[in-house]
């Protein structure tokens, strides 16, 4: 592309993507951008924002610079067939999420540490029965994946008194928040998480990486919030384990398959919670920022920010 030559930006998304398009138009104004329903040639494309976009689309965009994800996975491009080899993927590392992770795991936690989980089912049974209130500093939160979202959280949850800890596969430094790292360490870290927070992306080696034996590593009487991925929970382990009382209950914002099938056995169970994939939504304002933003750095010869490796899946 010449330094002369309009961009052409591709949006193919499950979402708005007429909302998507008008702010793409409004930060780039000599942009011309499609999305998938009109008419463009696919090998004109420059640039391409896509969320679980239709299957065989990317092997089309034969001459595409950077493929950018909308949310905050990237399995959907990753896994797509005919993926360019040499292409960079950029993912979105905040857009607005990270104050709506925050709030989602605030509540979350606080459902368990002040007993909110067996008010609700003493309401059902008309049973006035208060608890006595634990101090914070008492919990011990353990939080899985310390990406910027995780250690948003994990730094909110410090902040508020909890005692946190943190487990990603590279070693990162959190300031007040105990940090593990490595498949040899979590099991020590499993076994002093009271309540465990999955913000895990899907990879590979994510993929049921909590399973009966894992789940089992956590304390008796632990808790599980989920507002990742569902693939990272074997959903017959956690069930099992819940319903044997070795974890308390679980909170979860994500599934192995989403929508939820009707009749799936975590609908109405007592001890686990449901919310439906709403726990952080993509920010379109911030997002076309940073995207419009790494397309001038790519322009630039610049490494964008939030550029997936691809060998470890984000």
């Amino acid at each position: 592309m010449s330094a002369s030559a309009p961009r052409k930006i591709l949006i193919a998304s499950q979402g708005d993507e007429t909302r998507w398009k008008e702010a793409m138009t409004t930060r780039l104004p000599d942009a011309t951008i499609y999305t998938q329903d009109e008419d463009y040639n696919p090998a004109e494309i420059d640039y391409a924002l896509l969320w679980k976009q239709p299957q065989g689309m990317i092997k089309n965009l034969e001459n595409v610079r950077a493929i950018f994800s909308l949310g905050a996975g990237v399995e959907h491009v990753l896994s797509a067939p005919s993926l360019p080899a040499n292409v960079p993927i950029i993912r979105l590392e905040d857009a607005g999420m990270a104050q709506q992770m925050i709030e989602y795991h605030i509540y979350a936690t606080l459902h368990f540490m002040r007993d909110f989980d067996h008010y609700l089912r003493h309401e059902k049974e008309g049973d006035w029965h208060p608890h006595d209130v634990a101090e914070i500093s008492d919990f011990r939160v353990g939080i899985m994946g310390l990406g910027a979202l995780g250690a948003a959280v994990a730094t909110s949850l410090s902040n508020l008194g909890f005692h946190v800890s943190g487990w990603s596969r590279r070693m990162k430094a959190i300031e007040n928040v105990a940090t593990f790292a490595g498949d040899e360490t979590l099991d020590e870290f499993l076994g002093q998480s009271d309540i465990l927070i999955c913000l895990l992306p899907r990879t590979r080696k994510t993929e049921g990486l909590l399973d009966s034996a894992r789940l089992s590593k956590l304390p008796a009487n632990a808790a599980i919030i989920n507002a990742s991925r569902g693939t990272a929970i074997v959903e017959e382990d956690l069930l099992r384990l819940v319903d044997t009382g070795h974890l308390r209950g679980a909170f979860l914002d994500v599934a192995r398959n989403e929508p939820l099938p009707k009749g799936h056995p975590f609908w109405n169970h007592p001890k686990i919670r449901l919310t439906p994939h709403i726990a952080a939504a993509t920010r379109i304002g911030p997002a076309v920022d940073q995207i419009a933003d790494n397309i001038d750095r790519l322009e630039k010869g610049e490494t964008p920010a939030g550029l997936v490796d691809r060998d470890i899946g984000y």
